[in-house]
């Protein structure tokens, strides 16, 4: 899953948010060195990515991206279901998405010093150009997609996938639902675990 989907997940622990959001970042037994409930975020997020890589709904959705895209296949699902929880955000919060995201902002904003490097310099693109709001649109996945693409020096080139996204729209706005349903179960479970 993508920034909104392990935002969400975290459930409303502040701590855990942050552990969760920067965890891609922290390898190995590094989590150890964070305050508990930080760690406990980093490893709920390990969980995450584990249980979604190998889930059968998941692969139905890579597979289909794999002929073009090759192992950033998985990337870019990850970045199409982000589309669909903004897209249908009211059926899985109350708070509205823009309210939402700007808390989360402000959460960053908050614990600016704690956020490894990385995350301070992505941060504030990342709120200029309010990527986690842009995910609504198919517009704004493309902006994503193309950034990624950048990332990746133009071999990914993960910028063409909207055109998957618009060819196969139903097919992966279905299998996201029905994904994400079993992924919250899960990680509400891995949260009382951890």
């Amino acid at each position: 899953m993508n920034f909104l989907a392990h935002i969400y997940l975290s459930g409303p622990e502040e701590d855990v948010i942050i552990g969760n959001f920067i965890a891609d970042g922290i390898k190995g037994s590094r989590f150890e060195k964070f305050p508990p409930s930080v760690a406990k975020g980093i490893l709920l997020h390990r969980e995450i990515d584990t249980f979604t890589d190998s889930h059968e709904i998941v692969r139905q959705s890579t597979a289909r991206l794999h002929k073009n895209y090759g192992h950033y296949s998985g990337v870019i699902v990850d970045i199409l279901y982000d589309h669909f929880l903004a897209k249908n955000w009211n059926k899985y919060s109350k708070i509205p998405l823009d309210i939402y995201v700007e808390n989360f902002y402000e959460l960053l904003r908050k614990n600016f010093t704690e956020l490894p490097p990385r995350i301070q310099k992505m941060m504030p693109y990342m709120i200029a150009d309010n990527w986690l709001l842009s995910y609504a649109s198919i517009e704004g996945i493309g902006q994503i997609l193309a950034q990624m693409n950048v990332r990746t020096k133009g071999v990914a080139k993960m910028n063409l996938a909207v055109n998957e996204l618009n060819q196969f729209y139903k097919e992966f706005e279905n299998e996201f639902t029905l994904f994400f349903d079993e992924l919250i179960l899960f990680s509400n479970k891995k949260l009382q675990e951890l």
